[in-house]
């Protein structure tokens, strides 16, 4: 861990404000023995805060259930273990908001009613939109704001409140099976394969900076892609490379790509 870590690791200005705050943060709760926490990060940024501090002992980063993409930093001193990440006092409190079910909101709905609330997003984590119900995550600051003031998300009406983090319900993402064979694992062969489109369009929204792995940004259309990495491409979506078999007679690569719909 070292401060000056900031200006090799940052890639603009406001990197370099970001990563000065987790460092502010995270470093006076280490050197006082006592809890502290970030608000939510995206993967780049968590990506980020990991070159910054590496894995020191009682640091996590965590969203209020394992597979989260957006997460807090959480340092827990000495005397605290890691299921107080879990616990009343957690920074991360989940939400439940319940609605009529024929009126369907999507991600979207909540996601723009929440910042149309003045809630920024960077209190808020992964939002999961079930039948009926949505849980939502966000900082333990802004639980009680939006417990008041979050009514609807369009012209759907809610009822919320808020349920411990081992009950949040995750809904199973809907995902398309796609079942190909390919020459490589290159990243704009497994984006062809995935959005049924042709490899050198693929080529092209890697190159204008569109694609995405894990949550990391990447322009490389020859860059390998490893078993279990997900690959978002904004305007088109989010795809997984679930797993990588053996080679065909033709030499050809067997994979299975499941696309989130």
């Amino acid at each position: 861990m070292d401060r000056k870590s900031i200006e090799k690791i940052a890639k603009t200005d406001e990197d370099r404000m970001l990563l000065a705050k987790l460092w502010d943060k995270i470093t006076a709760g280490m050197s006082r023995n006592v809890p502290a926490h970030t608000n939510f990060l995206s993967p780049r940024e968590l990506e980020m805060a990991r070159f910054l501090f590496g894995e020191p002992e009682g640091l996590y980063a965590f969203g209020g259930y394992s597979d989260a993409e957006r997460k807090m930093l959480i340092y827990l001193p000495d005397y605290l273990d890691e299921t107080a990440l879990w616990g009343e006092d957690s920074p991360c409190v989940c939400l439940r908001a319940e609605f009529y079910q024929g009126d369907n909101p999507s991600h979207r709905d909540f996601l723009g009613a929440l910042m149309g609330a003045g809630i920024g997003r960077e209190t808020l984590g992964d939002i999961c939109v079930g039948q009926g119900r949505c849980d939502f995550f966000v900082t333990a600051e802004i639980a009680p704001y939006i417990l008041q003031n979050f009514l609807s998300a369009g012209r759907t009406k809610l009822h919320l409140g808020q349920v411990p983090l081992q009950e949040a319900d995750i809904p199973e993402p809907e995902v398309k099976e796609i079942k190909d064979t390919l020459a490589s694992l290159r990243l704009d062969s497994v984006i062809a394969s995935g959005f049924r489109i042709g490899r050198s369009l693929a080529a092209q929204y890697v190159s204008a900076g569109k694609a995405a792995i894990d949550g990391l940004p990447c322009e490389k259309a020859d860059k390998a892609v490893s078993e279990g990495m997900k690959i978002s491409i904004r305007g088109l979506g989010k795809i997984k490379l679930v797993s990588v078999g053996g080679r065909t007679k033709k030499d050809r690569i067997s994979v299975v790509i499941h696309r989130y719909v």
